[in-house]
Order: structure tokens, then sequence, then C-alpha cells
């Protein structure tokens, strides 16, 4: 877990359009990052 006010690592994904989102392009923003476990999995 990452401590508050720590510069996320960068990263890259697809979004619900397929488009990529790269996470340079959110610099300055406020950016909520939310995911859970692969279904089906404990957790």
């Amino acid at each position: 877990m990452l401590e508050s006010d720590i510069e996320a690592p960068a990263f890259a994904l697809n979004d619900q359009h397929g488009d990529v989102l790269r996470s340079d392009s959110l610099r300055g923003k406020w950016v909520v990052l939310w995911w859970y476990p692969k279904a089906s999995t404990p957790g």
C-alpha cells in the first residue's frame, strides 16, 4: 500500500471504450483508483 502524498507508479490501461488511458494524462488532477479481486478468488 502506498502512503499518502506518495506519487503513484506510472500505468496504462484500457478505459470502457477500449482507449488507452495513461497516468501521465491525469497529472495535476484528483484521481480515485478502485479495483477488486478477480472473480471467484479469495480476498
